[in-house]
């Protein structure tokens, strides 16, 4: 008799940890739902994980991706060209080999330990495309005045010059602050090492119209965001002409800015 409730009781927690993983979203890529799919699987991409195979229905297409990191499996749900919905999905559906499970020792039966790794709750969650601009050095070569001589000669000379770029960025806004994430692009080489790559916001202030806020890459470049929240616009703009100009949607399916 003791046996089968032992057995009843780990066939329930396996069961109620089989519907949580399947019911989250990954906490690297919950930003992504109800992003455009082109932007998506850039995304994606960029942050891990390996397209494996997709499949399509009456009305949306599944696609299915693996991070050979994380050792997760996610499905991806498109319909309308956008992101629906992210799930958690078991190993074999990316051709991957199922985990087994760990064998339990005597005595009484807990549920199965909640993840680490899933998404804080935000209040709003966004995602913007747009293109970014960061400084960099660059070496020219022409004429220049030589004091010295009198006469122009020709040489090479280093100069700080920008360079543009497309990019996207997310943010997730909650009570009493929020976050971005950064492409890799908008992270120069002195940098404060945001979290998984995502970077603490300051000052937040929201109002009905606008968002603004502030995050800090290093001691001398503290960039400044605003959004307007009629439009969708983002504008980011740092020291050393480090700045970034887009659009923004909301994650999930709004049907209005924000």
């Amino acid at each position: 008799m003791v046996m089968r409730i032992a057995i009843a009781l780990v066939s329930l927690s396996a069961l109620m940890w089989a519907q949580y993983g399947q019911a989250q979203v990954p906490r690297d890529i919950v930003d992504l739902v109800g992003a455009r799919a082109a932007g998506g699987e850039t995304q994606l991409r960029a942050r891990g994980y390996d397209y494996v195979r997709g499949q399509t229905g009456d009305d949306r297409v599944w696609t299915y991706w693996w991070n050979p990191r994380t050792q997760v499996c996610i499905t991806v749900s498109t319909v309308e060209g956008r992101y629906e919905a992210i799930t958690a999905s078991p190993s074999p559906d990316c051709n991957q080999a199922q985990a087994q499970p760990a064998t339990l020792p005597d005595g009484p039966v807990r549920p199965a330990p909640v993840p680490s790794d899933m998404a804080p709750a935000f209040d709003l969650g966004l995602i913007c495309f747009g293109e970014g601009q960061r400084p960099q050095l660059a070496t020219k070569y022409g004429y220049t005045w030589n004091e010295k001589e009198a006469r122009y000669t020709y040489g090479n000379r280093t100069e700080l010059t920008s360079q543009d770029f497309d990019a996207s960025v997310s943010i997730q806004l909650f009570e009493g602050g929020g976050r971005i994430r950064l492409p890799k692009k908008l992270i120069p080489p002195l940098n404060s090492r945001g979290e998984d790559g995502w970077w603490k916001l300051d000052s937040v202030v929201t109002t009905r119209d606008t968002i603004t806020a502030q995050y800090r890459l290093n001691g001398l470049n503290k960039p400044k965001l605003t959004i307007d929240r009629r439009s969708g616009r983002i504008s980011i703009r740092g020291a050393s002409n480090y700045g970034f100009t887009g659009t923004c949607d909301t994650v999930g399916n709004e049907q209005r800015r924000f």
